[in-house]
């Protein structure tokens, strides 16, 4: 195959792209440069930035959101999209379908996530309006923890990353249905009624056979994504209903598939090649066929997971912290003393791998799960004290949960301060970690 030398400019680009860890560097990035700027002489300049508005206005019909708000409220909703196609892969193809493979992290994810919430009420005296925060402390940041684990390499067992990913998992469809139920403001009955139309238009095309991709944007974000802004329902919340009416299926069978592609590979072959630098009209349209039948063996939730990975990652989750980590850090103490501090870090430092680590170990004696090939125990607390990384998800939650901006500024260095304490103390442990060959009992 020729290659151009733009081919090799844009190869290692490519590979920086696909690896593991580098999602999770562009957030750290993106979060570090935020926390600079809240804290240097152009923290006002920054905080400016995210006030810019955007409208739309059809005579007497507008529609506006700041920066800030798009960014929380719309791109965010493609996360939540992506995050809930591979929910409904994991569900369909994934670990989920195992009952018995899956009761070990099922398990680890409900302790994982009662813990830290308990430690929170309990820090804040089950007190409103500061109870509103204990939805904080349920999720962790996966891709944060996945490069992590990507960087410490042949020390993380796989069968580890395979129990963090289905417990991330797990916690993804806690936290969505949390804000969904909990994180709601006044509804609008009537623009529900038209998401919900909407939505009903997306599960017929799926039912109808339609897997035109352009199709469903069109439906899901001008119909489904709009509505729900409009009624009170959190955005996001759409694009989790939107990616459960995405098709699962193929058109095309494997084994038809391969006997497909090796007949029109014979015929490409019999035919003449162009005499110009250009392919003959019969080799285009064979070149069609071949991507027609390809597109047919995909199913378009795979295919749509696949192009919107690298845009979330390196796009819409570097932006959402660039927003939102801004956190101006204190000049004495008193902060730090806060219930909604001190509840935050304690649910994810020590709630965590307390909840995580409790569950497994009691499943794993009493017989009802098991340990992966090469997992110690010194592995499930690391990977349970890793856990309380809550960056992402737990920012998100901390913009929903609380009106007053000294709460959301008091959960946000709790955040912080956990990931960071999480981060280190992991990794450390991780380190200590003995490998083993076998799993423990």
């Amino acid at each position: 195959m020729r290659q151009d030398p733009i081919d090799r400019l844009l190869r290692p680009l490519d590979r920086f792209i696909k690896g593991h860890s580098t999602a999770g560097m562009a957030l750290f990035v993106s979060a570090a440069v935020a926390v600079v700027l809240a804290n240097s002489p152009w923290r006002e300049a920054y905080r400016a930035i995210w006030e810019h508005s955007f409208a739309i206005q059809v005579d007497d019909f507008y529609f506006g959101l700041n920066l800030h708000h798009l960014i929380n409220d719309g791109l965010m909703a493609m996360f939540f999209f992506l995050v809930a196609l591979e929910l409904k892969r994991e569900f369909i193809a994934g670990d989920m379908t195992d009952r018995k493979k899956a009761m070990l992290p099922v398990a680890a994810s409900v302790g994982g996530m009662l813990a830290p919430a308990l430690i929170y009420l309990a820090v804040n005296q089950f007190q409103a309006p500061a109870t509103r925060g204990w939805g904080i402390t349920l999720g962790t940041d996966t891709a944060f923890v996945l490069a992590l684990l990507a960087l410490l390499g042949k020390r993380v067992p796989p069968a580890i990353k395979a129990l963090f990913i289905t417990v991330s998992v797990i916690d993804d469809i806690v936290s969505v249905s949390v804000i969904a139920l909990f994180y709601t403001s006044d509804l609008s009955l009537a623009n529900l009624g038209i998401g919900a139309a909407f939505l009903a238009v997306l599960v017929l095309m799926n039912l109808l056979g339609v897997r035109n991709m352009t199709a469903y944007a069109v439906v899901g974000i001008g119909g489904v994504w709009m509505a729900f802004m409009l009624s009170g329902v959190h955005a996001t919340v759409a694009g989790v209903l939107a990616a459960m009416a995405i098709p699962a299926t193929t058109k095309v069978k494997e084994r038809t598939y391969v006997k497909k592609i090796r007949e029109l590979a014979d015929e490409f072959e019999r035919t003449e090649d162009s005499p110009h630098r250009t392919i003959t009209v019969e080799q285009a349209h064979i070149i069609e066929k071949v991507k027609r039948c390809s597109l047919n063996a995909e199913t378009p939730l795979q295919r749509l997971e696949h192009r919107l990975h690298p845009w979330v990652s390196f796009l819409v989750l570097p932006l959402f912290a660039l927003a939102n980590a801004g956190i101006e850090l204190p000049h004495d103490m008193s902060a730090l003393a806060s219930p909604v501090t001190m509840g935050v870090f304690l649910g994810l430092v020590l709630g965590k791998p307390l909840g995580i680590f409790t569950t497994c170990w009691l499943f794993v004696k009493m017989g009802w799960g098991k340990l992966g090939a090469g997992v110690q125990w010194g592995h499930m607390l690391a990977i349970s004290v890793i856990s309380g990384l809550g960056f992402t998800m737990a920012l998100f939650i901390s913009e929903l949960a609380f009106d007053a901006g000294w709460m959301r500024a008091d959960a946000k260095l709790g955040i912080l301060l956990a990931s960071v304490t999480a981060g280190i103390a992991g990794t450390f442990l991780f380190f200590r970690a003995r490998p083993g060959m076998h799993p423990a009992g």
